[in-house]
């Protein structure tokens, strides 16, 4: 990646994600450019957007029917909406550190411990807005069946990202999910998965698919627009003939299916489904976490490092992350220092602490090596401030 003024940057970022690829791939720029000049929005269903919800279809096992939505908000906001809908229910179950995009309900943050009425996490949301919306530890089973045990008849699904990624990158406890599975069939509630990150990037069917999970609805994103603008969701049947025009639950986009969304969505699909890209992905992931742990080792830095597939997340700390309170005991400035220090030398990592390092196809053996180098580098710069 380059800057305005020539600088070139190793890029970790990759659109939050959605670049698994990597940037301007051939294949998804000849597949815009031959959409682009048959127009760019049609205000009616293309073969591209079928052909595209097939490809979603056939890799996530819990999906029999997908809506696209333009984001990853509209996703998760359109999928509450579905749940609210099939209970009669009004409550929500978040967790917290997951973020799950910028609607009003969502965009709050509890306190830690014990779960708590969420209150707004931003200007001019509303407390009326955030009312409906509990928040949980991610990773805490029990705090999980006693919320659903004070409101037995209240809630009406959780949202949980299966594989945290927006507090930097936090997987699952063993049998979290399966849980949570367990929890919402015994109190009648729904179980959405964002997996606007996770899938297709934890794998080709996503997290349900590698713990075999089955939630009801599921939120996409990202890599299913190839670096376009895109959401979906998706579920049963049962649960999806509730949207409109089958159903009472509206949802609409003037660019919901947008064709060349689609278009480069189909062209990034074909490519993450040839045989051993995850695994090629994942070894060359598999380096760079290996060679940090040594870089920092060496360097008596504290750190920790969590990795599923090609996502990797990178805490200065001496304590093994497994939520929201574990994550926040990484020293920001310690990151915000190898941050620095890393981009004065061509790595682009993400700019907050938080974030997720993603890696594509792009990125080869000879990135990794320089990155590496880099690494040592801005460890040796910070020196013992690890934790």
């Amino acid at each position: 990646m380059w800057d305005e003024d020539g600088n070139a940057y190793i890029d970790y970022v990759c659109s939050w994600g959605a670049l698994i690829l990597g940037s301007a791939h051939p294949k998804v720029v000849a597949a815009v450019r031959a959409s682009v000049i048959r127009g760019t929005s049609y205000g009616a269903p293309t073969r591209r957007e079928i052909e595209l919800a097939n490809l979603i279809i056939d890799a996530v096992p819990s999906i029999e029917k997908v809506r696209f939505v333009n984001s990853g908000t509209e996703a998760t906001m359109s999928a509450l909406r579905v749940a609210r809908a099939c209970t009669k229910r009004d409550r929500i179950l978040k967790f917290e550190g997951c973020y799950h995009g910028h609607s009003d309900s969502l965009l709050v943050k509890g306190g830690s411990g014990m779960a708590t009425v969420a209150t707004p996490d931003s200007a001019g949301v509303t407390k009326g807005a955030t009312s409906d919306t509990i928040v949980a530890p991610y990773n805490d089973l029990d705090s999980v069946k006693r919320i659903f045990e004070e409101h037995p008849d209240e809630i009406a699904g959780i949202i949980v990202e299966p594989i945290a990624a927006n507090m930097g990158l936090v997987p699952p406890k063993p049998n979290f999910l399966q849980g949570l599975r367990e929890i919402t069939k015994r109190f009648g509630s729904l179980l959405i998965f964002d997996e606007v990150i996770t899938g297709f990037r934890a794998s080709i069917g996503g997290v349900q698919k590698i713990y075999d999970i089955q939630p009801d609805i599921t939120c996409l994103g990202k890599i299913i627009g190839g670096g376009l603008p895109v959401g979906a969701y998706g579920g049963a049947d049962e649960f999806m003939q509730l949207v409109a025009p089958t159903g009472p639950v509206y949802q609409a986009g003037t660019l919901s299916g947008n064709p060349l969304a689609t278009s480069a969505g189909i062209a990034t699909l074909r490519e993450v489904k040839k045989h051993g890209f995850y695994e090629k992905l994942e070894k060359t992931s598999a380096r760079l976490r290996d060679g940090i742990a040594e870089a920092a080792k060496e360097a008596h830095v504290n750190v920790q490092l969590n990795q599923v597939g090609s996502m990797l997340g990178i805490f200065f700390t001496n304590e093994p992350v497994i939520d929201y309170t574990s994550a926040k005991s990484s020293n920001t400035e310690t990151y915000t220092a190898v941050f620095n220090s890393m981009l004065e030398q061509g790595v682009y990592l993400p700019p907050s602490a938080f974030e997720t390092i993603f890696l594509s196809a792009a990125h080869t053996q000879r990135d990794i090596a320089k990155t590496l180098t880099a690494a040592a580098v801005a460890f040796r710069h910070v020196g013992g401030r690890g934790s």
